[in-house]
């Protein structure tokens, strides 16, 4: 049993946001019906390479746990076919383009009078309201236009963005908070409600103590590269073979790490013992530090860090962190068998519940795997579905 076994979610999403939030949410136990145009109609089925057999290894990431169907929304037959599992769904999910679902007829509007106590959640670019709501999103031009590639980078690359679609990925944890939070409030009020969920106004949230800092003192930050703004040391520093990771969140570790710098007497200098005189004179006390940092390997820095309880790690590649104990112990990679691509593996859930644990119960679905199974519970007959298919409604 999962903790949302029992929640059953019409997902009309495609990309990565909508499925991510949905698969989060199967993860859990939810009931996850995905529904794609006829031939299926997810863009990242085709993101490759690299492909497991006739899947993307990016459509294979965010879509776990979900059944699949194909339907013709455009058509009087397939939007029956939508309000018939409005009926048994607890929750909406779509990321079609400001008003689509309108001209669709199947807006909160229209759906919310089939089952009052629906939970309808739209993810766009921009949102539904604003100057901006009719243009398209797309992750890096969230990146963009949000002001995080403003402080990605360093001064001599410019403006970069994150080497992942983040922006997707938060818009997707935020939506699954906000159906978590929705579903809540129905349990104490029996009624439903629509939420509006943006790519901007996610990535914008995520800005946190730098757009606070902004906000504060209206002064425009830089781009710091691997430079803390408001913490200082904290940063990459060059050791003798590469380069490692040194995060000194208050002054007590930073009297440690003089200590195992020796460079005691730092720590008692009014230039560098407290934080707000550290960020104050940032470049002088680096200089120091890396002149002594660059002495010994990443390996012989991590073990007298650790015994020192100095927050510190190195930059590892991929195939160092999937190799990573840490990893198997937490059990951050999950296996599935999947009919065309065979064995496969992806990033497990970081959900460690205590009595329902996430798990993977589905692969992630061939387009309208499971079309047959979601009509026949709905009521249609062997007959019926033959024409269905025959007429590309499904």
């Amino acid at each position: 049993m999962g903790a949302l076994d029992g929640i059953q979610v019409l997902d009309l999403t495609r990309v990565l946001a909508g499925p991510y939030c949905t698969m989060i949410l199967g993860d859990m136990g939810a009931d996850i019906i995905k529904v794609e145009a006829p031939g299926g109609s997810d863009e990242t089925r085709e993101w490759g390479p690299p492909y497991a057999g006739d899947e993307s290894a990016y459509y294979l990431c965010a879509n776990r746990n979900k059944r699949a169907i194909t339907l013709d929304l455009k058509s009087k037959e397939g939007k029956e076919i939508v309000k018939k599992l409005i009926i048994h769904a607890d929750v909406v999910v779509e990321n079609f383009k400001h008003g689509t679902m309108a001209r669709l007829g199947l807006a909160y509007e229209d759906l919310k009078k089939i089952n009052p106590k629906l939970i309808f959640c739209s993810i766009t670019g921009f949102g539904q309201s604003g100057p901006y709501k009719d243009l398209p999103g797309y992750d890096f031009i969230i990146q963009a236009m949000s002001g995080l590639m403003s402080i990605t980078g360093d001064e001599q690359s410019g403006p970069m963005k994150v080497g992942v679609a983040i922006t997707d990925v938060v818009t997707g944890m935020y939506t699954a908070i906000g159906i978590l939070a929705a579903l809540n409030e129905r349990d104490r009020t029996g009624e439903g409600q629509s939420i509006d969920i943006s790519l901007f106004d996610s990535q914008l949230s995520t800005l946190v103590n730098v757009a606070s800092n902004y906000l504060i003192s209206e002064k425009v930050p830089g781009r710091l590269g691997n430079v803390h703004p408001n913490i200082v040391p904290y940063q990459t520093f060059e050791t003798m073979d590469g380069k490692i990771v040194i995060a000194v969140g208050n002054d007590r570790q930073f009297k440690s790490l003089c200590t195992v710098l020796n460079l005691e007497r730092l720590s008692t200098d009014n230039r560098f013992s407290t934080n707000p005189a550290r960020v104050e004179n940032r470049n002088a006390l680096i200089d120091m530090l890396s002149e002594v940092i660059k002495r010994k390997t990443t390996t012989e820095w991590i073990s007298l860090l650790n015994a020192y309880s100095i927050p510190c790690g190195p930059i590892n590649d991929l195939k160092q962190v999937f190799e990573d104990p840490q990893v198997k112990e937490r059990q951050m990679v999950w296996n599935c068998e999947h009919p065309t691509a065979g064995d496969i593996r992806f990033v497990g859930s970081p959900l460690k519940f205590s009595r329902t644990p996430a798990e993977c119960k589905r692969h992630p679905p061939v387009a309208g795997e499971h079309t047959e199974e979601v009509l026949t519970h709905l009521g249609y007959d062997p007959v019926e579905i033959s024409n269905l298919k025959k007429d590309k409604i499904v």
